[in-house]
């Protein structure tokens, strides 16, 4: 979980391209929901949870933008919950791609889609349209990719698993 909170905040904090929108981060492109979403899927609803607002906070207090708002950690939070949750208890730990693709669309959806743009339009008073309809043009194609990388993930694991029980 530690290396997936500190990949989650290279890609995020680093490795990602910001747009501000009103004076705040409107558009955030990269993949750091990849390891928090990766988190949920394989080690359940909890520690994608716990990755996602641990990476958040270290995030925040080593690259801070702006004062610390708790709503963001929530959401980070909810990134890895939902899917974790749907996967283990939904679809009873069944990994296709097709409920790993419906498992990030319903979190991402609600944690991306509608709590983010939500929060930064109480918080700092943006236009909600304005901020919501780049995510809704992002979201769809951000999912299917998150959904085939965890995929591709889960079958190296698996791949690999299955040669060490050879060797040994």
């Amino acid at each position: 979980m530690a290396f997936l909170i500190s990949l989650s905040i290279i890609l995020t904090r680093i490795l990602s391209v910001r747009i501000p929108l009103f004076g705040v981060e409107g558009i955030r492109i990269g993949f750091g929901a990849l390891p928090i979403i990766f988190a949920g899927v394989v080690f359940g609803p909890a520690a994608g949870g716990i990755v996602g607002a641990v990476a958040d906070l270290i995030g925040y207090w080593i690259n801070p933008i702006g004062a610390y708002m708790p709503h963001f950690t929530f959401t980070a939070f909810l990134t890895g919950f939902i899917p974790g949750l749907l996967i283990f208890y939904v679809f009873k730990g069944n990994k296709t791609i097709w409920t790993l693709l419906i498992s990030i669309a319903i979190g991402q959806t609600i944690s991306s889609v509608i709590l983010v743009p939500y929060f930064i339009h109480i918080l700092f008073g943006a236009p909600l349209k304005a901020i919501l309809i780049p995510r809704l043009i992002s979201q769809p194609i951000n999912t299917p990719i998150y959904a085939y990388l965890t995929r591709m993930l889960l079958n190296y694991n698996y791949i690999n698993s299955i040669q060490e029980a050879k060797v040994s």
